[in-house]
């Protein structure tokens, strides 16, 4: 529970963050076949469907370093990602137009993106830190992997959907 962590040494920071981010891309999985559906656009959907199939391949990298310190995978409530996705919920429900739906929906998984970018970083330099190389080697996809969906997520925004949503809006709407 939040507020109720003991950090006595950063192996303790450091399985927490794990916990943390093992939470985080649970809720992920629940959340990316929504906004999936909920896209218009193909290529958005398949930016979507990819970083699904890589986020289950993160999730075993995840379980593989709580092994390789001895720990079960364990799950800390990721309040952060709780309240990005509830975001992310609000642009999935919303009505209009869907040129304008799909620029959200890059809106929202992009704060995800750079959540997951800051937690992996820092789990990375713990790992490090601790002497946990082949543990900080296994992070460090999870983190490369994150940065490109960044990427790809700002690829599809400025190559169409963005612009788009922007020929629907008046004029100085500034998407």
């Amino acid at each position: 529970m939040f507020g109720h962590s003991r950090f006595d040494n950063l192996r303790d920071l450091y399985l927490d963050e794990l916990r943390d981010l093992y939470d985080a891309e649970h809720q992920i999985l629940n959340a990316l076949p929504k906004m999936i559906d909920r896209a218009s656009h193909d290529e958005l959907k398949q930016v979507f469907r990819s970083h699904l199939e890589e986020t289950r391949g993160q999730v075993n990298r995840l379980e593989e370093v709580f092994r390789s310190c001895g720990e079960t995978p364990d799950r800390k409530t990721c309040l952060a990602m709780k309240g990005l996705i509830a975001e992310g919920e609000e642009v999935i429900k919303a009505k209009g137009d869907p040129d304008v739906i799909d620029a959200g929906l890059i809106g929202a998984a992009q704060r995800v993106e750079h959540y997951e970018i800051a937690g992996y970083g820092t789990a990375r330099t713990l790992a490090r830190r601790l002497g946990f190389e082949d543990q900080a080697r296994l992070l460090q996809q999870n983190l490369d992997q994150e940065g490109n969906a960044d990427k790809k997520l700002t690829s599809v925004a400025e190559s169409r959907v963005n612009v788009e949503a922007a020929m629907g809006s008046p004029v100085g709407a500034g998407v």
